[in-house]
């Protein structure tokens, strides 16, 4: 990113957003602010951008995982709610890997950890969960390596 931290740009586009009285934006906004404050202040730390991407990757999960439940129960209204929240959270989040890059990155830890089975898995995540973290979603990382290490 530029010279503006991850804050400063949520934090700005919070006052757009109230500028522009854009209410359903905006209360996405404040969810990524409180959920960055609460962290701050239980860790009474200021959180740089990697942290603030953990806190936003923890909040997609969270909004994927409903996502899947309301289907199940043919709740249509909440998808369409949390679909939105994905997809602002999202704006935040930096530019995701390809499959590819990511397959190259596996192989390339599966080599350097020496893995061959399924035992070696937590060697494997453990090299690329710091390279890959809010560039990919890992839960499709672990599946694409699950399935390197079982061929």
């Amino acid at each position: 990113m530029s010279q503006t931290s991850l804050k400063d740009r949520i934090n700005d586009d919070v006052k757009t957003a109230m500028r522009s009285k854009d209410k359903p934006r905006l209360g996405v906004l404040r969810l990524i602010t409180a959920a960055i404050k609460q962290i701050e202040v239980d860790k009474q730390t200021s959180l740089d951008d990697d942290a603030i991407i953990a806190v936003l990757e923890k909040m997609l999960k969270q909004r994927k995982d409903s996502i899947a439940q309301f289907e199940k129960a043919g709740r249509d209204e909440l998808v369409a709610q949390e679909a939105f929240e994905v997809g602002i959270i999202e704006e935040y989040m930096p530019e995701q890997l390809s499959e590819a890059e990511i397959t190259a990155l596996i192989d390339d830890a599966i080599s350097r950890t020496g893995a061959a089975s399924m035992k070696d898995m937590g060697k494997v995540m453990g090299m690329l969960k710091p390279q890959l973290a809010g560039k990919a979603d890992m839960g499709l990382v672990s599946q694409m390596i699950k399935k390197r290490l079982s061929d």
